[in-house]
């Protein structure tokens, strides 16, 4: 078993920057890998970003890219989002997800344990 915890979310005007936080606990945290996804009331989930165990590697939704950034760091067990110039669409829940396997994908299958979620809220 996987426990994730997200923290970080809140209110910011477009714009603005969040940095989210997830911190795992239960099996070994460096061996999977670790991603982002996030859904808006009335959508699907969806991908944000992923990361590889060894963070050699990061892939990114085409929304956020040159906006977010996915790091690690495995001592501390912990996976971030920088989410900086901030725009009202990114507004929705934000779950931190770990993967079944040590490489980053963006199928939202490849991830099975989920944090509860927080929420982020951009006004225009």
């Amino acid at each position: 078993q996987v426990q994730l915890e997200e923290s970080g979310g809140g209110l910011v005007q477009a714009g603005g920057s969040l940095r989210l936080s997830c911190v795992a606990s239960g099996r070994t945290f460096s061996r999977a890998a670790m991603a982002w996804f996030r859904q808006a009331p009335g959508k699907e989930r969806e991908f944000v970003a992923a990361i590889s165990w060894s963070a050699d590697s990061t892939y990114y939704a085409d929304s956020v890219k040159g906006r977010f950034t996915i790091s690690r760091d495995n001592a501390k067990n912990t996976v971030y989002l920088q989410m900086n110039n901030m725009k009202p669409e990114d507004t929705a829940v934000y779950y931190c997800a770990s993967g079944r396997f040590p490489i980053a994908t963006t199928t939202i299958a490849h991830y099975n344990y989920w944090g509860q979620g927080t929420q982020v809220t951009v006004s225009s």
